[in-house]
């Protein structure tokens, strides 16, 4: 996987301690992005899936996996393996950021990015829009996006909103 960056134990990616991931390569170049850096599909480095898990490993509070970028869904093969192996070593939830919407990601002929979408509790939705930016909003950066659970979404063939517990 071409990867950006590992945060462990990070807060601000969803609720609880969670290992981060920031997937390298984005094709949405939102205007604004806190992340410019993880755009270009060529930087980043090579990680493999077992690489990340074993930073997972290491600390035992870690109960979340968030997925992020860049567009974790331009590697939607390697995500899901990271999602299918987290949850076999303890991760209650998995959460992703993408620039596309659930609506899209949904309707996608791409067999991967379906795997994907079907393997995370909460997709946190759409494009970053400056113009939408709020530091008010927890776990996203502009009011557009949205917190779907994703589950409640498959199962009612429309996105339904995530509700903290």
């Amino acid at each position: 996987m071409r990867i950006a960056q590992v945060v462990q134990d990070s807060i601000v990616d969803g609720p609880g301690f969670r290992l981060a991931v920031f997937t390298q390569g984005c094709p949405h170049g939102c205007p604004g992005c806190h992340n410019p850096e993880t755009h270009d599909f060529s930087g980043g480095t090579e990680m493999t899936v077992e690489e990340i898990i074993e930073k997972l490993k290491k600390n035992p509070l870690m109960k979340g996996l968030t997925l992020s970028g860049g567009e974790p869904f331009c590697q939607a093969e390697e995500c899901t393996r990271l999602a299918e192996l987290a949850r076999e070593n303890g991760v209650r939830n998995v959460w992703a950021y993408s620039g596309w919407t659930f609506e899209q990601l949904l309707n996608s002929e791409d067999s991967g990015k379906i795997s994907l979408l079907r393997q995370l509790d909460v997709l946190v939705d759409g494009p970053f829009i400056l113009s939408q930016r709020s530091l008010a909003i927890p776990w996203r950066g502009s009011k557009n996006q949205r917190l779907i659970d994703v589950k409640a979404s498959l199962e009612a063939g429309t996105a339904v909103e995530w509700q903290p517990a």
